[in-house]
């Protein structure tokens, strides 16, 4: 039977989701708890990577076991993670049903402090500067006229295509807080870090609005803005079709 988990987490202490040699990640601290509770060995499959230091307000994952889970299972797992994961639903899938594959489109919003703020200082990128967001969410409107980002893809990754469908990116100003949210069916490495340094250098003027349609076709990393810190990234929902649960 496979199901489906619905979590979240604090990435501040772990270097990403995916396992890794010689690093605590997210997957390996989840696949040890369920390994622990249900006895038997556990392999967890999530809708995506989250780099080193990013956190998830909803990340999903799937896993497979021959008998059904207990009711309970949530409040054991809860009680066992450490206090930076937590688990909000667990529900059974069809046997086809696939995290990553299957994933309609995700969202992150980024995060900017606009002033020091003891209580968002490891959420949130402290920038000090005024940001035009009138110029940002104008460039905004330029992602959607193209698919292929490679200009704002991590170098030597081992992706077949870069191409990617934006189906929304805007900043918006929320009580002292900057945020920039954007939806797409699929993300590159490092993306959205990259698409946020690019409209930061628009928002403070070292770079016109029209100059992003030069980044984006020249297809390279180096014309993009620089790579902002990954404490201020959240993934925040993963949508998947209706079909992906059992019909009754």
């Amino acid at each position: 039977m496979r199901y489906f988990i619905v979590l979240s987490y604090n990435g501040s202490e772990y270097h990403g989701w995916q396992i890794q040699p010689n690093a605590i990640t997210v997957q390996e601290v989840i696949e040890d708890a369920f390994t622990k509770l249900l006895r038997y060995d556990i392999a967890i499959v999530g809708a995506g990577r989250t780099d080193a230091g990013v956190h998830a307000s909803q990340m999903v994952a799937h896993f497979d076991v021959s008998q059904p889970i207990d009711d309970n299972l949530i409040f054991k797992l809860n009680s066992f993670l450490p206090k930076d994961i937590a688990i909000h639903d667990i529900y059974n899938v069809t046997d086809e049903a696939h995290a990553r594959f299957d994933a309609l489109s995700r969202t992150y919003i980024y995060k900017i402090a606009q002033y020091k703020n003891v209580f968002n200082y490891d959420f949130a990128y402290a920038l000090g500067n005024t940001l035009d967001l009138d110029k940002m969410n104008e460039a905004c409107q330029i992602l959607y006229t193209y698919n292929d980002f490679q200009c704002f893809s991590k170098v030597h990754t081992d992706v077949k295509t870069y191409h990617c469908t934006i189906m929304l990116a805007s900043w918006t100003s929320i009580d002292g807080e900057i945020h920039f949210t954007i939806k797409a069916d699929r993300f590159l490495r490092n993306m959205v870090r990259a698409i946020v340094g690019t409209m930061i250098n628009i928002g403070l003027g070292k770079l016109e609005v029209n100059d992003l349609h030069h980044i984006i076709q020249s297809k390279n990393r180096g014309e993009a803005g620089y790579s902002v810190p990954a404490h201020g990234l959240y993934l925040t929902q993963i949508e998947y079709p209706k079909t992906i649960r059992p019909h009754n």
